[in-house]
Protein backbone atom coordinates (compact mmCIF):
# COMPACT_ATOMS: atom_id res chain seq x y z
CA UNK A 1 0.00 0.00 0.00
CA UNK A 2 1.30 3.72 -1.42
CA UNK A 3 2.59 5.64 1.77
CA UNK A 4 0.42 9.12 2.27
CA UNK A 5 2.53 11.79 1.05
CA UNK A 6 3.56 15.01 3.00
CA UNK A 7 4.91 18.25 1.65
CA UNK A 8 7.19 19.75 4.57
CA UNK A 9 8.45 23.02 4.54
CA UNK A 10 12.06 22.42 4.58
CA UNK A 11 15.31 24.81 5.45
CA UNK A 12 18.14 22.14 5.92
CA UNK A 13 18.13 23.41 9.71
CA UNK A 14 18.18 21.05 12.59
CA UNK A 15 14.37 21.22 13.44
CA UNK A 16 13.33 20.65 9.85
CA UNK A 17 15.68 18.11 9.30
CA UNK A 18 14.73 16.30 12.53
CA UNK A 19 10.76 16.91 11.26
CA UNK A 20 11.91 15.04 7.86
CA UNK A 21 13.21 12.10 9.45
CA UNK A 22 10.15 12.20 12.39
CA UNK A 23 7.60 12.32 9.32
CA UNK A 24 9.27 9.18 7.76
CA UNK A 25 9.43 7.81 11.10
CA UNK A 26 5.81 8.04 11.02
CA UNK A 27 5.10 6.24 7.88
CA UNK A 28 4.75 9.12 5.58
CA UNK A 29 6.76 9.93 2.40
CA UNK A 30 7.88 13.24 2.14
CA UNK A 31 8.55 15.83 -0.41
CA UNK A 32 10.36 19.10 0.73
CA UNK A 33 10.12 22.18 -0.46
CA UNK A 34 12.85 24.99 -0.13
CA UNK A 35 11.76 28.43 -1.05
CA UNK A 36 14.18 31.00 -2.27
CA UNK A 37 13.05 34.35 -1.51
CA UNK A 38 16.18 35.83 -1.33
CA UNK A 39 18.34 33.90 1.79
CA UNK A 40 21.65 33.84 1.29
CA UNK A 41 21.08 29.86 1.55
CA UNK A 42 23.24 26.58 0.28
CA UNK A 43 19.83 25.14 -1.56
CA UNK A 44 22.19 22.51 -3.31
CA UNK A 45 23.88 21.66 0.01
CA UNK A 46 19.96 21.44 2.20
CA UNK A 47 18.66 19.59 -1.58
CA UNK A 48 21.12 16.81 -0.75
CA UNK A 49 21.11 16.55 2.43
CA UNK A 50 17.73 16.41 2.74
CA UNK A 51 17.39 12.92 0.26
CA UNK A 52 20.39 11.40 2.27
CA UNK A 53 18.16 11.57 5.46
CA UNK A 54 15.23 10.15 3.57
CA UNK A 55 12.97 12.67 1.31
CA UNK A 56 11.44 11.65 -2.14
CA UNK A 57 11.87 14.44 -3.51
CA UNK A 58 12.98 18.19 -3.06
CA UNK A 59 11.70 20.98 -4.81
CA UNK A 60 13.79 24.50 -4.80
CA UNK A 61 11.29 26.82 -6.03
CA UNK A 62 13.00 30.98 -6.88
CA UNK A 63 10.12 33.30 -5.98
CA UNK A 64 12.12 36.14 -5.17
CA UNK A 65 10.12 38.42 -8.50
CA UNK A 66 6.61 37.34 -7.09
CA UNK A 67 7.91 38.05 -3.74
CA UNK A 68 8.92 41.52 -4.73
CA UNK A 69 6.31 42.48 -7.44
CA UNK A 70 3.08 40.90 -5.61
CA UNK A 71 4.22 41.56 -2.04
CA UNK A 72 7.13 44.21 -1.51
CA UNK A 73 5.80 47.09 -4.24
CA UNK A 74 2.43 46.64 -3.39
CA UNK A 75 3.98 47.36 0.58
CA UNK A 76 5.65 50.69 -0.41
CA UNK A 77 2.45 51.65 -2.36
CA UNK A 78 0.29 52.16 0.81
CA UNK A 79 3.30 52.98 3.27
CA UNK A 80 2.23 49.73 5.01
CA UNK A 81 3.97 49.17 8.34
CA UNK A 82 2.91 47.85 11.67
CA UNK A 83 3.05 49.59 14.78
CA UNK A 84 4.41 52.82 13.45
CA UNK A 85 7.88 50.87 12.85
CA UNK A 86 8.02 47.42 11.87
CA UNK A 87 8.07 47.01 7.73
CA UNK A 88 6.57 43.14 7.57
CA UNK A 89 9.43 42.08 6.03
CA UNK A 90 8.66 38.30 7.82
CA UNK A 91 4.93 38.83 6.76
CA UNK A 92 5.81 40.06 3.22
CA UNK A 93 7.51 36.60 2.45
CA UNK A 94 4.84 34.21 3.82
CA UNK A 95 2.07 34.40 1.44
CA UNK A 96 4.23 33.52 -1.81
CA UNK A 97 5.86 30.59 0.19
CA UNK A 98 2.27 29.39 1.38
CA UNK A 99 1.40 29.31 -2.33
CA UNK A 100 4.29 27.47 -3.78
CA UNK A 101 4.34 24.97 -1.09
CA UNK A 102 0.57 24.19 -2.06
CA UNK A 103 1.36 23.99 -5.54
CA UNK A 104 4.21 21.33 -4.59
CA UNK A 105 1.55 19.43 -2.59
CA UNK A 106 -0.81 19.08 -5.03
CA UNK A 107 1.27 18.20 -7.80
CA UNK A 108 2.63 15.64 -5.79
CA UNK A 109 -1.11 14.64 -4.39
CA UNK A 110 0.10 15.05 -0.60
CA UNK A 111 -2.61 14.59 1.94
CA UNK A 112 -0.75 16.89 4.10
CA UNK A 113 1.59 19.73 4.46
CA UNK A 114 4.12 20.61 6.92
CA UNK A 115 6.24 23.31 8.77
CA UNK A 116 8.62 23.68 11.28
CA UNK A 117 7.45 26.89 13.08
CA UNK A 118 6.69 26.92 16.63
CA UNK A 119 3.49 26.96 18.50
CA UNK A 120 4.71 30.29 20.18
CA UNK A 121 4.90 32.99 16.91
CA UNK A 122 3.16 33.96 14.40
CA UNK A 123 4.13 32.25 11.02
CA UNK A 124 1.93 28.88 12.22
CA UNK A 125 -0.87 31.50 11.50
CA UNK A 126 0.45 32.94 8.76
CA UNK A 127 0.98 29.59 7.01
CA UNK A 128 -1.65 26.94 8.08
CA UNK A 129 -4.20 30.51 7.17
CA UNK A 130 -2.62 30.69 3.95
CA UNK A 131 -2.85 26.89 3.44
CA UNK A 132 -6.48 26.39 4.34
CA UNK A 133 -7.50 29.25 1.89
CA UNK A 134 -5.78 27.86 -0.64
CA UNK A 135 -6.94 24.17 -0.21
CA UNK A 136 -9.76 24.05 1.88
CA UNK A 137 -9.46 19.83 2.57
CA UNK A 138 -5.50 20.35 3.21
CA UNK A 139 -4.19 18.29 6.27
CA UNK A 140 -1.86 20.84 8.10
CA UNK A 141 1.20 18.95 10.49
CA UNK A 142 2.50 20.90 12.70
CA UNK A 143 5.22 19.33 15.15
CA UNK A 144 5.96 21.77 17.45
CA UNK A 145 1.89 22.16 18.60
CA UNK A 146 2.08 17.85 19.11
CA UNK A 147 2.78 16.53 22.41
CA UNK A 148 4.28 13.40 21.35
CA UNK A 149 7.19 15.61 19.14
CA UNK A 150 7.75 18.65 21.56
CA UNK A 151 7.51 16.08 24.23
CA UNK A 152 10.30 14.15 22.69
CA UNK A 153 12.25 16.72 21.43
CA UNK A 154 12.10 19.23 24.93
CA UNK A 155 15.00 20.94 24.47
CA UNK A 156 17.77 21.56 21.40
CA UNK A 157 20.13 18.57 23.00
CA UNK A 158 17.09 16.05 22.44
CA UNK A 159 17.33 17.35 18.88
CA UNK A 160 20.86 16.95 18.42
CA UNK A 161 21.14 13.13 19.58
CA UNK A 162 18.19 12.17 17.64
CA UNK A 163 20.21 13.12 14.47
CA UNK A 164 23.24 11.66 15.92
CA UNK A 165 20.78 8.49 15.77
CA UNK A 166 19.51 8.88 12.73
CA UNK A 167 22.79 9.93 10.66
CA UNK A 168 21.38 13.27 9.84
CA UNK A 169 24.89 15.74 9.14
CA UNK A 170 24.73 18.82 11.71
CA UNK A 171 26.81 21.00 10.99
CA UNK A 172 27.64 22.50 14.23
CA UNK A 173 26.47 21.54 17.83
CA UNK A 174 26.51 25.43 19.05
CA UNK A 175 23.84 27.54 18.08
CA UNK A 176 23.61 31.32 17.90
CA UNK A 177 22.12 32.73 21.45
CA UNK A 178 19.10 34.00 18.87
CA UNK A 179 17.32 32.53 15.81
CA UNK A 180 17.03 34.43 12.43
CA UNK A 181 14.66 34.39 9.51
CA UNK A 182 15.80 36.34 6.41
CA UNK A 183 14.91 36.65 2.94
CA UNK A 184 15.16 39.66 0.09
CA UNK A 185 13.84 42.36 2.23
CA UNK A 186 15.08 41.76 5.49
CA UNK A 187 16.91 39.90 8.32
CA UNK A 188 15.08 39.39 11.59
CA UNK A 189 16.54 38.45 14.85
CA UNK A 190 14.31 37.39 17.83
CA UNK A 191 14.73 34.69 20.99
CA UNK A 192 17.59 33.48 22.93
CA UNK A 193 19.24 36.51 24.49
CA UNK A 194 17.66 39.07 22.89
CA UNK A 195 14.26 37.83 24.70
CA UNK A 196 15.53 40.15 27.90
CA UNK A 197 13.84 43.70 26.09
CA UNK A 198 17.09 45.50 27.98
CA UNK A 199 19.94 43.77 26.45
CA UNK A 200 21.96 45.39 24.06
CA UNK A 201 21.67 43.23 20.62
CA UNK A 202 26.16 42.19 20.30
CA UNK A 203 27.35 44.25 16.92
CA UNK A 204 28.39 40.38 15.09
CA UNK A 205 24.41 39.82 15.38
CA UNK A 206 23.61 42.10 12.30
CA UNK A 207 24.59 40.04 9.00
CA UNK A 208 23.14 42.37 6.15
CA UNK A 209 24.15 45.88 7.25
CA UNK A 210 27.03 47.97 7.67
CA UNK A 211 27.98 48.78 11.45
CA UNK A 212 26.47 53.16 10.73
CA UNK A 213 29.17 53.87 12.79
CA UNK A 214 31.45 52.46 10.46
CA UNK A 215 29.74 53.38 7.44
CA UNK A 216 31.54 55.43 4.83
CA UNK A 217 32.17 58.98 5.72
CA UNK A 218 30.67 59.93 2.35
CA UNK A 219 27.46 59.97 1.60
CA UNK A 220 25.86 58.10 -1.37
CA UNK A 221 22.76 59.82 -3.88
CA UNK A 222 20.55 57.76 -6.02
CA UNK A 223 17.56 58.84 -7.85
CA UNK A 224 14.10 56.72 -7.59
CA UNK A 225 11.31 56.59 -10.39
CA UNK A 226 7.63 56.26 -9.53
CA UNK A 227 4.66 55.45 -11.83
CA UNK A 228 1.11 54.99 -10.00
CA UNK A 229 3.10 54.42 -6.69
CA UNK A 230 4.85 51.78 -7.85
CA UNK A 231 9.08 51.94 -7.97
CA UNK A 232 10.03 51.56 -11.92
CA UNK A 233 13.20 53.17 -12.23
CA UNK A 234 17.26 53.14 -10.21
CA UNK A 235 19.77 55.85 -11.36
CA UNK A 236 23.14 55.79 -9.07
CA UNK A 237 26.38 55.64 -9.93
CA UNK A 238 27.97 52.16 -9.44
CA UNK A 239 31.15 51.55 -8.05
CA UNK A 240 33.06 52.34 -11.24
CA UNK A 241 32.18 56.26 -11.00
CA UNK A 242 29.88 55.60 -14.30
CA UNK A 243 25.86 56.40 -14.37
CA UNK A 244 23.49 53.42 -13.90
CA UNK A 245 19.99 52.76 -14.92
CA UNK A 246 18.15 49.98 -13.54
CA UNK A 247 14.46 49.14 -14.95
CA UNK A 248 14.25 45.49 -13.55
CA UNK A 249 12.17 45.53 -10.78
CA UNK A 250 14.27 42.74 -9.43
CA UNK A 251 17.46 43.95 -10.12
CA UNK A 252 15.94 47.73 -8.89
CA UNK A 253 15.45 46.03 -5.57
CA UNK A 254 18.23 44.33 -5.09
CA UNK A 255 20.69 47.46 -5.94
CA UNK A 256 18.51 49.49 -3.83
CA UNK A 257 19.37 46.64 -1.43
CA UNK A 258 22.96 46.94 -1.88
CA UNK A 259 23.19 50.88 -1.76
CA UNK A 260 21.33 50.83 1.91
CA UNK A 261 23.14 48.02 3.07
CA UNK A 262 27.01 49.60 2.87
CA UNK A 263 25.73 52.40 4.20
CA UNK A 264 23.81 50.57 7.70
CA UNK A 265 20.36 51.98 6.86
CA UNK A 266 17.15 50.15 8.46
CA UNK A 267 18.08 48.81 11.51
CA UNK A 268 15.66 48.67 14.18
CA UNK A 269 15.00 47.19 17.78
CA UNK A 270 11.53 46.61 19.07
CA UNK A 271 9.01 45.23 21.15
CA UNK A 272 6.09 44.42 19.07
CA UNK A 273 2.11 42.93 19.82
CA UNK A 274 2.01 39.46 18.31
CA UNK A 275 -1.52 38.04 16.70
CA UNK A 276 -1.59 35.39 19.21
CA UNK A 277 -1.74 37.35 21.91
CA UNK A 278 2.13 38.31 23.63
CA UNK A 279 4.65 40.49 23.66
CA UNK A 280 7.89 40.08 21.63
CA UNK A 281 11.23 41.54 21.35
CA UNK A 282 12.57 41.54 17.73
CA UNK A 283 15.90 43.10 15.96
CA UNK A 284 14.85 44.23 12.27
CA UNK A 285 17.14 44.68 8.97
CA UNK A 286 15.47 46.07 6.59
CA UNK A 287 17.65 48.10 4.18
CA UNK A 288 16.11 48.77 0.64
CA UNK A 289 12.54 48.72 1.81
CA UNK A 290 13.80 51.60 4.25
CA UNK A 291 14.97 53.76 1.27
CA UNK A 292 11.62 52.68 -1.04
CA UNK A 293 8.65 52.99 1.51
CA UNK A 294 10.58 56.20 2.36
CA UNK A 295 10.97 58.10 -0.76
CA UNK A 296 7.49 57.11 -2.22
CA UNK A 297 6.18 58.62 1.79
CA UNK A 298 8.26 61.71 0.66
CA UNK A 299 6.71 61.93 -3.34
CA UNK A 300 3.28 61.51 -2.39
CA UNK A 301 3.62 64.90 0.30
CA UNK A 302 3.78 66.58 -3.44
CA UNK A 303 1.46 64.89 -5.62
CA UNK A 304 -0.95 63.20 -3.42
CA UNK A 305 -4.70 65.00 -2.34
CA UNK A 306 -4.78 65.50 1.04
CA UNK A 307 -8.11 63.90 1.51
CA UNK A 308 -6.93 60.72 -0.22
CA UNK A 309 -3.98 60.77 1.51
CA UNK A 310 -5.69 60.84 4.83
CA UNK A 311 -8.30 57.82 4.57
CA UNK A 312 -5.23 56.10 2.91
CA UNK A 313 -3.36 56.46 6.17
CA UNK A 314 -6.22 56.19 8.42
CA UNK A 315 -7.72 53.12 6.83
CA UNK A 316 -6.20 51.29 4.32
CA UNK A 317 -2.89 51.42 5.45
CA UNK A 318 -3.05 50.47 8.72
CA UNK A 319 -5.88 47.61 8.22
CA UNK A 320 -3.35 46.33 5.22
CA UNK A 321 -0.47 46.40 7.24
CA UNK A 322 -2.79 44.12 9.87
CA UNK A 323 -3.60 41.98 7.40
CA UNK A 324 -0.29 41.65 6.60
CA UNK A 325 0.93 40.15 10.07
CA UNK A 326 -1.69 38.46 11.09
CA UNK A 327 -1.51 36.11 8.13
CA UNK A 328 -5.06 37.25 6.30
CA UNK A 329 -3.28 37.46 2.86
CA UNK A 330 -5.72 35.90 1.49
CA UNK A 331 -8.88 37.17 2.42
CA UNK A 332 -11.70 39.18 0.97
CA UNK A 333 -10.50 41.91 2.98
CA UNK A 334 -7.15 41.98 0.94
CA UNK A 335 -8.28 42.15 -1.89
CA UNK A 336 -10.35 44.80 -1.31
CA UNK A 337 -7.58 46.66 0.20
CA UNK A 338 -5.76 46.21 -2.28
CA UNK A 339 -7.99 47.79 -5.06
CA UNK A 340 -8.15 50.66 -2.77
CA UNK A 341 -4.58 50.94 -3.02
CA UNK A 342 -4.37 50.71 -6.55
CA UNK A 343 -6.85 53.65 -6.35
CA UNK A 344 -4.98 55.46 -4.16
CA UNK A 345 -1.82 55.88 -6.50
CA UNK A 346 -3.23 57.31 -9.66
CA UNK A 347 -1.57 60.40 -9.18
CA UNK A 348 1.69 58.59 -7.53
CA UNK A 349 3.94 59.43 -10.25
CA UNK A 350 7.22 61.44 -9.82
CA UNK A 351 10.96 61.51 -9.22
CA UNK A 352 12.88 62.00 -5.59
CA UNK A 353 16.08 62.64 -5.10
CA UNK A 354 17.70 60.43 -2.30
CA UNK A 355 21.02 60.53 -0.17
CA UNK A 356 21.68 57.48 2.34
CA UNK A 357 24.98 58.39 5.19
CA UNK A 358 25.78 56.68 8.15
CA UNK A 359 22.18 54.47 8.72
CA UNK A 360 19.81 57.41 8.14
CA UNK A 361 18.26 57.59 4.81
CA UNK A 362 17.27 61.71 3.47
CA UNK A 363 15.49 63.40 0.73
CA UNK A 364 17.40 65.69 -1.41
CA UNK A 365 14.72 66.99 -3.41
CA UNK A 366 11.29 65.74 -5.81
CA UNK A 367 9.70 66.75 -8.24
CA UNK A 368 6.66 65.29 -10.79
CA UNK A 369 6.19 66.51 -14.46
CA UNK A 370 2.77 65.09 -14.42
CA UNK A 371 0.85 66.13 -10.99
CA UNK A 372 0.05 69.82 -10.50
CA UNK A 373 -1.08 69.77 -6.78
CA UNK A 374 1.96 71.94 -6.16
CA UNK A 375 1.74 75.49 -7.12
CA UNK A 376 5.06 76.94 -6.76
CA UNK A 377 4.22 80.50 -7.03
CA UNK A 378 0.80 79.91 -4.96
CA UNK A 379 2.91 78.57 -2.02
CA UNK A 380 5.02 81.27 -2.21
CA UNK A 381 5.56 83.87 0.40
CA UNK A 382 7.00 86.52 -1.88
CA UNK A 383 4.24 86.66 -4.52
CA UNK A 384 0.40 86.27 -4.07
CA UNK A 385 -0.09 84.03 -7.45
CA UNK A 386 -3.26 82.54 -8.31
CA UNK A 387 -4.29 82.17 -4.44
CA UNK A 388 -6.58 84.73 -2.88
CA UNK A 389 -6.79 85.25 1.14
CA UNK A 390 -9.93 85.70 1.08
CA UNK A 391 -10.98 82.19 -0.10
CA UNK A 392 -9.83 80.99 3.15
CA UNK A 393 -12.93 81.76 4.63
CA UNK A 394 -15.08 78.51 5.58
CA UNK A 395 -14.94 75.30 4.84
CA UNK A 396 -16.81 75.45 2.10
CA UNK A 397 -14.19 77.58 0.56
CA UNK A 398 -11.17 75.99 1.35
CA UNK A 399 -12.73 72.31 0.09
CA UNK A 400 -13.39 74.34 -2.67
CA UNK A 401 -9.73 75.94 -3.60
CA UNK A 402 -8.73 72.12 -3.23
CA UNK A 403 -11.16 70.67 -5.95
CA UNK A 404 -10.70 73.14 -8.05
CA UNK A 405 -7.10 72.40 -8.80
CA UNK A 406 -7.93 68.65 -8.71
CA UNK A 407 -10.54 69.42 -11.41
CA UNK A 408 -8.26 71.53 -13.66
CA UNK A 409 -5.53 68.61 -13.37
CA UNK A 410 -8.05 66.46 -14.73
CA UNK A 411 -9.62 68.32 -16.90
CA UNK A 412 -6.09 68.75 -18.61
CA UNK A 413 -5.08 65.11 -18.54
CA UNK A 414 -8.75 64.64 -20.29
CA UNK A 415 -10.01 62.54 -18.02
CA UNK A 416 -13.28 64.30 -17.33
Amino acid sequence: MAKEKVCLAYSGGLDTSCILAWLIEKGYSVICFMADVGQEEDFEAAKQKALKIGAEKVYVEDLRREFIEELCFPAVQCNAIYENVYLLGTSLARPVIARSQIAVAQKENCVAVSHGCTGKGNDQVRFELAFYALQPSIKVIAPWRIPEFYTRFAGRNDLLDYASQQNIPVTSTKSKPWSMDENLAHCSYEAGILEDPDTTPPQDMWKLTVDPTRAPDTPEDFTLFFEKGLPTKLVHTDETGASKTITDSLDLFLAVNTIARRHGVGRIDIVENRFIGMKSRGCYETPGLTCLRSAHLDLEGLVLDREVRALRDQFVTFHYAKVLYNGLYFSPEREFLEKAIVASQEQVNGQVRCRVYKGGFSVLGRSSETERLYDMSESSMDEIGSFEPSETTGFISVQAIRLKKYGAMKNEKGER
